[in-house]
């Protein structure tokens, strides 16, 4: 035999072969070759079969095999040759070409025709089918109505019934196509990396964020604004286009940590050339914690105003009346970390000199000053006077004024002012040694002052004057 003869009994052995296959048939076979618009398959026996090259791209138009892959497709034409394809046109579907397609686990072509309960009524051809919500897609949207009308490629998850009960998903599809290319995306998320994701759903801590192929990062909500957030929603919603940083990958456990503040500028880069200590500047006091209040100077930069810079008021927390949330009010800037972005502040109260008429916590206190502070605590051996945010002075118990035996808690109630005088005070101004006893004597010693002055001018002749009267009359009786 010839070599012609034999290529001829080859092509008529292929011939009668592709007339056994019949019509919606599933083959599996070998991509031997890829052209520009179709690719050969040979399905063993049964010889070589076509199919089109857009069957074997994703939705970018990549290709997705190469020669020497293995493929399941299934015959929609046996005139001429085999034809092949791996999904199944919805304008020729029929029910033994569905009920293949199921078996075979082929991805079908329908039309999304409306909103019924619990999900969508699909067009296959003559069929209709059923896509439950859940089943539309890998987020869940907020409008299921974005999808009536659209045409997608299904997978059959159940066909029951002959075909009067098929139900559909496009989920599926979409998962595997992830799960084939999240390999590819995870090499691409390196630290550092700047990524577009889409949000697929939001938390009270956070949203998690698809970064491509199903693999998600976690958007904390610490890490959504450098202004403090309190509602994630707020930022961000299901299903919005939003461009991310990825901060941290666990390699263990493969969590991806992203930011999204870190795409701007970070407000506390201009703090040191627009704060200092000893401004008084405009906040408002975002929360209030047992240990102070958290006050926003501007959007991102936030001061603490701590317990211990209140005046007392002889109750525990007698100090938050005045910071309620929400209180704009004038601090002073007491100190500032720009390692640990921190800064102290101190309420300014009302009024020139404050309240207690106490000086600036950044003043420097002088030997003799005469003070008016507000009683904070009671020791065995003293009493505690709060002055000014970060002064606090004692008045030991030999200064206090009163006895020994007296009612130092009685005499001197917590958040009552009281004026003293400054009789000690280390270089640093955290020692403050006071008394109330010098306040007293100097009091005593003015209204004796006082006095004198009163006494010296109520009469014009004076004491000495009466003097003379009385011995002016007491001389007729010794004559």
């Amino acid at each position: 035999m010839t070599e012609a003869d034999e290529d001829f009994a080859s092509m008529f052995e292929a011939s009668i072969q592709a007339k056994r296959i019949e019509k919606g048939q599933t083959v599996e076979g070998t991509i031997v070759a890829i052209g520009a618009d179709v690719a050969f398959v040979n399905v063993g026996s049964k010889g070589e079969a076509l199919i089109e090259i857009a069957e074997l791209k994703d939705d970018e138009g990549v290709l997705e095999v190469a020669v020497g892959d293995r493929i399941q497709a299934m015959v929609v034409s046996t005139e001429g040759g085999l034809t092949l394809s791996r999904r199944l046109a919805r304008g020729a579907a029929t029910s033994a070409q569905l009920e293949d397609a199921f078996r075979a686990g082929l991805p079908v072509e329908g039309k999304i025709e409306g909103e019924v309960k619990g999900g969508y009524q699909v067009r296959l051809g003559g069929q209709r089918a059923f896509c439950p919500f859940s089943q539309i897609d890998t987020v869940r949207g907020t409008d299921p109505a974005q999808h009536v009308g659209r045409v997608y490629v299904f997978r059959i998850i159940e066909y029951k019934e002959g075909g009067r009960n098929i139900i559909l998903s496009r989920r599926a599809l979409l998962e595997e196509e992830q799960r084939a290319s999240a390999v590819e995306v995870r090499r691409s998320i390196v630290v550092g990396a700047v990524m577009a994701g889409r949000v697929t759903s939001v938390r009270d801590f956070g949203a998690f964020v698809d970064l491509g192929a199903g693999v998600q990062g976690l958007l904390h909500v610490s890490e959504m604004a450098w202004s403090r957030v309190s509602d994630a929603s707020q930022i961000v919603t299901p299903g919005e286009e939003i461009t991310v940083k990825v901060l941290r990958i666990d390699d263990d456990s493969q969590k991806i940590a992203l930011g999204l503040k870190q795409l701007g500028a970070d407000p506390w880069s201009t703090v040191q050339a627009v704060y200092e200590i000893g401004q008084v500047r405009t906040g408002r006091v975002a929360r209030v914690t047992e240990f102070g209040a958290f006050v926003e100077l501007e959007p991102g930069i936030e001061g603490l105003a701590h317990v211990s810079t209140f005046a007392p008021t002889g109750h525990s927390k007698g100090w938050s009346r005045s910071v309620a949330v929400g209180t704009t009010a004038a601090f002073e800037i007491l100190s500032i970390d720009l390692e640990k972005k921190r800064i102290g502040l101190a309420l300014v109260e009302e009024g020139p000199a404050g309240a207690a008429g106490t000086p600036p916590a950044h003043s420097e206190l002088v030997l003799g000053a005469r003070l008016t502070g507000k009683v904070e605590r009671h020791e065995k051996f003293g009493v505690f006077v709060f002055l000014a945010p970060g002064r606090t002075g004692l008045i030991p118990l030999s200064e206090t004024g009163i006895a020994r035996e007296a009612d130092v808690a009685k005499a001197f109630p917590i958040g009552a002012d009281v004026e003293v005088v400054v009789l000690e005070v280390d270089p640093s101004g955290r020692r403050i040694r006071l008394s109330r006893k010098a306040v007293m004597d100097a009091r005593e010693a003015e209204e004796v002052r006082e006095y004198t002055e009163r006494a010296d001018v109520t009469s014009p002749e004076g004491f000495g004057s009466l003097a003379d009267k009385l011995r002016g009359a007491l001389k007729p009786r010794e004559k």
